[in-house]
């Protein structure tokens, strides 16, 4: 089952894909997708619902993100040995934990905007998970027991902040508009095991990432079980779990960044697809 978020921004309605691929209004079900919608009893209550009743959307509404206001992005980074071993870095004993403001997500094809005097704005294709009912201190055999679907997330990403401005990966990570997510949620039971999902990246056309979630360091159940020993997880929240290797900092023999004008599109087998236009910084593009 794919459920989305449709319409203007700020006024997105609840919707599900159908076997067409067509958006239904979900609104006579639930006002919207939120953290506090987003649980095994709504998922439920959706998938009986006579799909062909539910009214059709007609036109190509825009996506937003598949969960309005979740509480909590967190990400994990150098997931991918061969992505660690692109960015310098030693392959981490650990998940390396950071966070993306939730702030900073936006609809899937929405553009994204370069911030001020940056020269380092990089791509990164992320496998996300959503989570759809409280994780504290659970096994990795119940993790995913936990999650209710995954999605594509475009970690967008300002290396000079990241890795330049002090050890905080944090200030490189949560720019305005970094956070492109969706454009649906798929729901556990259709995606299968997420750890053999392919995935992809262009930019301007050019195939940069190809990869698959199987070679992951850490899977996603270890990954949910590994973050609910220190936080707890609630419904709506995303977690992006690393990128494969093929980045704009990995690039040879030069690293190779984000301008103004350059259309990066992105997939995740099963998941959907995204497509953005990243713009030059100013104050009418972030309103």
């Amino acid at each position: 089952m794919k459920i989305c978020r449709y319409g203007p921004k700020g006024s997105e309605k609840p919707g599900l894909i159908d076997a067409e691929g067509r958006i239904r209004d979900l609104s006579g079900i639930l006002a919207d997708i939120t953290a506090d919608t987003l649980g095994a009893d709504t998922l439920t209550r959706i998938a009986g619902a006579d799909t062909a009743s539910l009214p059709l959307v007609e036109g190509e509404p825009r996506y937003g993100a598949p969960v309005a206001n979740p509480g909590k992005f967190i990400a994990i980074g150098l997931n991918y040995a061969d992505h660690a071993a692109e960015s310098n870095l030693p392959i981490p004993e650990e998940p390396v934990v950071f966070n993306k403001w939730s702030n900073c997500i936006q609809g899937p094809n929405d553009p994204v905007v370069i911030p001020r005097d940056s020269k380092k704005t990089d791509w990164e294709v992320e496998l996300g998970v959503i989570i759809g009912k409280r994780a504290s201190y659970v096994e990795e055999a119940d993790a995913l027991d936990h999650v209710a679907g995954y999605c594509v997330i475009n970690d967008v990403s300002e290396r000079h902040w990241q890795q330049e401005r002090g050890p905080t990966w944090d200030k490189g990570k949560g720019f305005p508009t970094f956070g492109p997510v969706g454009p649906w949620l798929v729901t556990a039971d259709e995606v299968g095991d997420p750890q053999k999902l392919s995935m992809w990246l262009d930019v301007n056309g050019k195939r940069m990432q190809d990869g698959s979630s199987e070679t992951m360091i850490f899977t996603v159940a270890q990954i949910v079980a590994y973050c609910s020993q220190f936080m707890t997880l609630e419904p709506g929240d995303i977690i992006t779990t690393g990128t494969p290797p093929g980045v704009g900092l990995g690039q040879k023999p030069e690293p190779w960044y984000l301008k103004p004008g350059d259309v990066v599109e992105l997939g995740i087998e099963k998941l959907g697809q995204q497509r953005q236009e990243f713009v030059a910084w100013s104050r009418e593009a972030l309103s």
